[in-house]
């Protein structure tokens, strides 16, 4: 019997005793995480360096597989191609913070948002599947698992039944975070892209959390917990579409927003402590302290001679003598490309490549 997506709402009891509690518990840590986040005075530091931290590991999943230091370095030096699987994660970044400034400033999650997102990730704008043959595979034996909607009016119609249930809570009064839950399951089997569409809706599920006030800023990112537990991931998921299984879907997704939230104030309060470190140093030593360059050194966490000109505006000559002096200090650690130096933040490299 061919498997039929319905439209949202899901036509069941979402809302298990299971699942409240759960969801009460998520909430408590995600809302630790808001708090917490807050108190980086510049916001855009952990958009900048934990969207690399999902971009790693949502890729990951995909087996696009880079290191942090390629990531890193591709950041910095785009023009030396230095893997393609680094440049593919760099643009996951740019997809994600992209998502989050159409997000911001619509106050709404639409299907031409998630197309914008899709075709950022891509590089390419081929927007929804308009030819069939689409399938899903276990990855160990090739065998077909599921096979999406192939007709392209019934993906646009799906579509947009998903960004009414997005945007309209009449529509269902659940808690946000088992929303979120059902929208993931919901866009993965739609799957309406040719590419991208484990990334696209790992992108979404942040995005639905800032949208709903969840958070401020997006530095929840669940594909760390995801990749350690891929093949659940995958088999719950399926389990939803062959025996309607939802109360151990949902509960994945909390115990991953439970879990992701408390190693996330872990790593945000170290991001804290560091910055604070660095900053009590360098105004102590150094006449050339400034906020700017603070920000510079824990925005990348490689940084190069031409940002801190731009950010502090000085010279070359300034620039260098400024990050060398921090390196004779330990703060900073001077590596080549090529012929170019760059300047690793030991301590923030150290908290963003820690395994948690």
């Amino acid at each position: 019997m061919k498997f039929v997506l319905k439209n949202l709402p899901p036509e069941t009891d979402l809302e298990t005793t299971s699942v409240l509690k759960k969801a009460a518990s998520a909430h408590r840590f995600l809302a630790e995480l808001k708090g917490v986040s807050a108190t980086i005075p510049n916001q855009s530091i952990l958009i900048n360096t934990l969207s690399l931290q999902e971009a790693k590991d949502s890729s990951a999943i995909e087996n696009i597989i880079t290191t942090h230091d390629d990531l890193f370095r591709e950041e910095i030096f785009p023009e030396y191609a230095l893997s393609a699987a680094a440049k593919e994660v760099s643009s996951y970044v740019s997809a994600l913070k992209k998502g989050y400034s159409l997000v911001k400033s619509s106050g709404l999650l639409t299907s031409n948002q998630i197309i914008d997102i899709q075709a950022e990730m891509e590089k390419t704008r081929s927007g929804y599947r308009k030819l069939p043959g689409t399938e899903l595979r276990n990855e160990q034996t090739g065998e077909t698992v599921y096979i999406p909607p192939q007709d392209p009016h019934e993906i646009i119609s799906l579509m947009s039944n998903l960004e009414n249930y997005i945007n309209d809570n009449t529509l269902s009064d659940v808690d946000p975070l088992i929303k979120m839950a059902v929208i993931h399951y919901q866009f993965e089997s739609i799957h309406p892209f040719y590419d991208g569409n484990g990334r696209t809706g790992r992108i979404i599920n942040v995005l639905y959390l800032v949208l709903e006030d969840l958070l401020d800023i997006p530095v929840l990112y669940l594909s760390r917990s995801i990749v350690r537990n891929k093949g659940r991931y995958y088999s719950l998921l399926q389990k939803v579409r062959d025996d309607a299984a939802w109360e151990d879907w949902i509960l994945f997704m909390l115990d991953a927003v439970e879990e992701t939230s408390k190693q996330t104030i872990l790593m945000v309060m170290q991001i804290r402590k560091a910055l604070q470190d660095y900053k009590q140093f360098i105004r102590a030593k150094y006449k050339f302290y400034s906020q700017d360059l603070i920000n510079n050194l824990f925005f990348h966490p490689y940084t190069k001679i031409e940002f801190i000109m731009q950010d502090i505006k000085v010279s070359r000559h300034t620039a260098t003598k400024y990050l060398d002096a921090l390196c004779e200090d330990g703060l900073l650690k001077k590596q080549k490309i090529i012929r170019t130096n760059y300047y690793i933040n030991t301590a923030l490299y150290s908290i963003l490549t820690k395994e948690l």
